[in-house]
């Protein structure tokens, strides 16, 4: 029995030991193996078509707006019109008392009438007397005296007309009619007020809404990027220049108008040349105009089309002390740091104008694994990953 117990003692120990070996082996040949380069989305950069603007801020002023005036002397007697009122051409907006000057047409027109039988009786007479003269029955004072009585009633018969016009047209004055279609302000007088005592009285003001402009000045940089597309000046006469616009609110610039206006040219003082854009301002199916007078405006003018501009996705691009900048995978698969210039965004993607190629790999994402003048495995946006293989010894 103790035999056998020394037997299995010995069996076990060497086993042990054999298992310390094995793994004191084992400790000695393992060795460190770095991480595979970490993987990041890259993407070339998109080219499309991509047209440059000039961004500018004006502000929207009436095509018309007239102060409506009494330009004859009377009471106010009534309004027909509530402020804020659009109106048409010629509708009735003020009428000022009517009795004196429609006694005063009546009275233009009597004297007229006089005036003409003053005419036919010296003409009658100066005829009769002339054809006496011919007869040797009449001297020829009397005629020479009917042909100045002829020549001064036909004189007093055109001051006649002239008078009856006048008060026809001062009786005109005394119903005020909107000049043309537009949107009433409030009544600055009311009935029962004398008005055009000695001077006109301003009675109310119209203003056309639509269309309406838009005034804004450009600098100089700006005009002579505009006269080389439109040419050696800005010839808004002969070629449609659009000139889109948004209000506060609005996305974008959904107005369309155009250029209709160029000052002559620069302010000394500001270096600028002021423009007016023309937009229709209709109504929306709600009654709701898009602009009114005086409102702010932001604008926008095209000034070229760039076929195949390079753009990269906003995510991808950072900003330093030096500006902004990519990260850009080589064919080594190092990773770059390239400034670049950027310009518009475009739909969630930024024009590179300068430092990118159309065949550069752009770190799209994962960017914080990407650090310049490092390894990285660069998967292209959409694809899978390679995954890591097993530690080698």
């Amino acid at each position: 029995m103790i035999r056998c117990f020394n037997r299995c003692f010995f069996a076990t120990a060497a086993g042990v030991a054999m298992l310390v070996c094995v793994a004191a082996c084992d400790r000695k040949e393992n060795k460190f193996v770095p991480p595979p380069p970490p993987p990041v989305s890259v993407s070339r950069p998109v080219q499309q078509p991509v047209t440059d603007y000039i961004y500018l801020t004006g502000n929207t002023q009436a095509v018309d707006q007239v102060q409506l005036e009494a330009r004859v002397e009377g009471f106010l007697t009534s309004i027909h019109f509530k402020d804020g009122d659009s109106v048409k051409k010629g509708d009735l907006l003020f009428v000022i008392e009517q009795d004196p000057y429609k006694a005063k047409a009546q009275q233009a027109e009597g004297q007229l009438a006089a005036a003409q039988a003053q005419l036919l009786r010296a003409s009658q007479e100066y005829d009769r007397q002339l054809s006496l003269l011919k007869q040797n029955a009449t001297a020829k004072s009397e005629v020479e005296k009917w042909k100045a009585e002829r020549d001064a009633a036909e004189a007093n018969l055109v001051e006649a007309r002239a008078n009856l016009d006048l008060a026809r047209i001062n009786l005109g004055y005394t119903r005020v009619t909107a000049p043309f279609d537009g949107r009433m302000d409030r009544h600055l007088v009311t009935p029962g007020n004398l008005v055009g005592a000695g001077k006109p009285t301003a009675l109310a003001t119209i203003t056309r809404m639509d269309p309406i402009y838009t005034y804004f000045t450009l600098n100089e940089r700006d005009l002579v990027r505009l006269m080389k597309t439109t040419g050696r000046q800005v010839n808004y006469r002969e070629t449609a220049i659009p000139v889109s616009a948004g209000i506060e609110g609005a996305e974008g610039y959904p107005l369309e108008g155009r250029l209709d206006f160029a000052a002559t040219g620069l302010d000394p003082n500001t270096g600028t040349i002021l423009l007016r854009a023309v937009y229709q301002n209709r109504r929306s199916a709600t009654g709701q105009l898009p602009m009114v007078p005086g409102m702010f405006v932001r604008l926008r003018i095209p000034i070229e089309v760039r076929e195949k501009a390079l753009l990269v996705s906003e995510r991808a691009l950072g900003v330093d002390q030096s500006g902004r900048y990519l990260l850009v995978v080589n064919d080594q698969a190092v990773v770059e740091h390239r400034p670049v210039k950027v310009g518009a965004a475009v739909n969630g993607l930024r024009v590179i104008e300068e430092g990118l190629a159309a065949d550069d790999w752009v770190v799209v994402s994962g960017v914080q694994r990407a650090r310049p003048g490092a390894k990285v495995t660069p998967v292209r946006e959409g694809a899978t990953p390679p995954a890591a293989g097993p530690a080698r010894s």
